[in-house]
This record gives C-alpha cells, structure tokens and sequence, in this order.
C-alpha cells in the first residue's frame, strides 16, 4: 500500500526522529547543555486537554541539585530538559548516542556509567542492559497508569513511544531507473533494486534491529528472506538517519527508514514519497531509563517520575518527538489522539528482542560484510 503525502496518516503515525537509531538517531557524539533559561511549559500545552484540574499533578520535587548527564538519541529534547531544570534546579548536559553504542559504551565502562539518565533507543538495548544488571530500578504511583507492555514489570525501563518503520523513495531515481514502487516487504527482493536500497545497520540502530527480529518473527523463513534481501542492499548505515539523509541526497532509490513527522516533512522538500507496507511495519518502542551507580541518579530516578507523571510534560515530549503514540503507552493521556488502528503493527513478541539480540547480531554481522559502513 504506497501512500504519498497523506498527511493525516502521517501525522497519526508520527514517531519521533532519533536521528540516531534508534528510529533515526545519530551516531556521532555531541555535547549541549541545557541551561534551564525561561520556562517552555506553555509548549506542552494542547487545546482539546480536557480540565487541567483533573489531570495528574507532578509530584513534589525532592531536594535535588547538581548536573544531571543524559544521553539521548538526538539533541532535540533541549526543550524538555530546560523545563525539568526549571522546575527542579538540576542541570542538564545531553549527549547524542545510538541505542547500539550506549549498550556497547555501557559494557565498557564496567558498572560506572559515565551518564545518568538514558533517554531514547530501541527498547532491545534497554533490555539487554537490564539483564547485564546495569540498570537502576525506577518505581514510581503513575507507573500503574502505563500499559503493561510498555514498561518493564520490575521499573527498570519505561517506554516513551513507538517507532516504526517503512519505506522513503526517491521519485527521481525511480523513475530514472524504471523502477516499480514497492508495496511490500517481500516487493523488495525484487531483482531490479539491486544496489538501490540502503538501510542502517542493526548493530547500531535499534530501530533497524526492529526490523531485523520483527521480520524474524513474522516470516516462515526469515534469514532466507535476509539472505535475498542483502543481494539487493547497497549499504548499511552507521547512523539511523543515513537511509533518510542518503536517499534525499539522490544517493540511493530506496531507503528502509523509521517514519515520523520529520519523514512526513521530506514530501514538501524532496521529489521522495512514503511507503507503508502492507503486509505489517515493525516498530519497536523507544526506551528510558537510569544507569545503576549513576553519579547523580536521584535526579535521573526523578526525572522518570517526573515525565510519566505529568500529561503536560508528555505532550511537550509528544511535540518534539512527533510522534502520538504515546497515547499507547499511556491510554488514558489527555490532549492526543492516535488518530490510526494499532493493528496495522506487525505482531511482535518483544520478550524475544532482548533475548535474541546477541544471537541475531553475531549472524547478521557476516552477511553484511564490507556493506557495512564503519564511518
């Protein structure tokens, strides 16, 4: 089912960018400091809430100071922050990272993290930490509001959204190249995309990780499928925006990409058109949590009550990330409507992607071989 600019379906499927991975995050590491200057609160504020008097109130702050350090899928999430340092007096400094290499950064740094809070990526990473122990536990009364499939049942990781995947294709190269437009997963193994198609790699994005096990777990056969899938692929990303930022450069025909408001943006800027697929699109929901032995971990366990516990906090988050599906973690959420049908998701098992990780990644890594890019 291909769909180009409908907006509202867009719009309903906005998802959020990381531009690393995570659904599009960036691989690239840089720092921004949120000073808290000025409060943003007028921003999370949406006609059609309903009474502000009945929404659920933030709890009260506890005595908190110093710096608290976040790495987050992109640097949009300023905003947000500056509104947690307004109303707590904590510092905040973001550091942009894939879902993959915090995981890996993680490991590395044996059980003295280097940040305080992680905030966004593929909730597969999330998982593995948690089974590493490297994770703090969060708990919290307005946890009891969040859908149980989108929190971990002991409070070690929340879910802030979903991400999900489809297609973006460059019109121009299509039509150069005389190519049909895919409608589906298997529409891509069609010989005549061969060199034409870019996606991230799933060892970094946790976005393309989704796509990887979802599909897994979907086909009768699915490393067969991913066998014929890498005869037509050109490349594998390092960044979760490279197949979005490649094929709007006329790099590529075809890019398997996380889909959300900033794709939706692409219709009115590039000669590109957006493809659902119809046979399911994958996603994966995008993880937070606190780093155990964090050096400021009482801001960052806060920070978590603080943001599920406040509608207005998590439409300012459902603003910037644009994407709605926070409705889906939390139902019950005034002032946003999912506007569109969960069960156009595929059906997924996401104890598996967690537990599957290491397995699933250690028999991509030689089918990508040198497709992969390292830079």
């Amino acid at each position: 089912m291909k769909m180009k600019k409908l907006a509202s379906l867009a719009l309903a499927l906005a998802l959020g960018v990381s531009l690393v991975a995570c659904g599009g995050g960036n691989g690239a590491q840089s720092s921004v400091s949120s000073s808290g200057t000025g409060s943003q609160s007028g921003t999370g504020s949406q006609s059609g809430t309903g009474s502000q008097s009945q929404e659920p109130q933030e709890p009260a702050a506890p005595q908190l100071s110093g710096t608290m350090k976040v790495v987050a899928t992109n640097e949009t999430y300023v905003t947000l922050f500056d509104e947690f340092t307004a109303d707590t007096g904590v510092k905040v400094e973001l550091l942009s990272m894939s879902s993959g290499d915090v995981l890996s950064k993680l490991r590395a740094e044996g059980g003295t993290p280097s940040a305080d809070l992680w905030f966004g990526g593929g909730i597969d990473a999330f998982m593995s930490a948690k089974a590493d122990g490297l994770l703090e536990q969060v708990t919290f009364d307005a946890a009891a509001d969040l859908a149980d499939d989108f929190k971990d049942a002991e409070g070690y990781w929340y879910s802030k959204g979903l991400t999900i995947v489809g297609f973006l294709l460059n019109n121009t190269l299509m039509g150069e190249l005389s190519l049909e437009a895919p409608a589906t997963w298997d529409d891509l193994l069609d010989p005549s995309y061969k060199g034409e198609i870019i996606m991230s790699n799933p060892a970094i994005s946790g976005t393309n990780y989704a796509v990887v096990n979802a599909l897994l777990q979907t086909k009768e056969d699915g490393w067969s499928y991913f066998e014929a899938l890498n005869e037509n692929i050109a490349q594998y990303g390092r960044r979760g925006a490279d197949p979005m930022t490649k094929v709007t450069a006329d790099e590529f025909a075809i890019g398997i990409t996380y889909l959300d408001g900033t794709i939706d943006a692409l219709l009115d800027q590039y000669d590109v058109e957006i493809v659902y697929p119809s046979d399911g699109i994958p996603w994966i929901p995008d993880g937070v949590a606190v780093f155990k032995n964090a050096e400021n971990v009482e801001a960052a366990k806060y920070f978590v009550e603080w943001l599920f516990s406040s509608d207005e906090n998590l439409r300012l988050l459902a603003e910037i990330d644009q994407k709605t599906s926070v409705k889906i973690i939390k139902p019950n959420l005034e002032g946003i409507e999912l506007g569109y049908d969960p069960a156009i998701l595929m059906k997924e098992d996401l104890s598996l992607f967690g537990a599957q990780r290491a397995e699933i990644l250690e028999k991509f890594e030689p089918l990508m071989g040198d497709k992969a890019v390292n830079e």
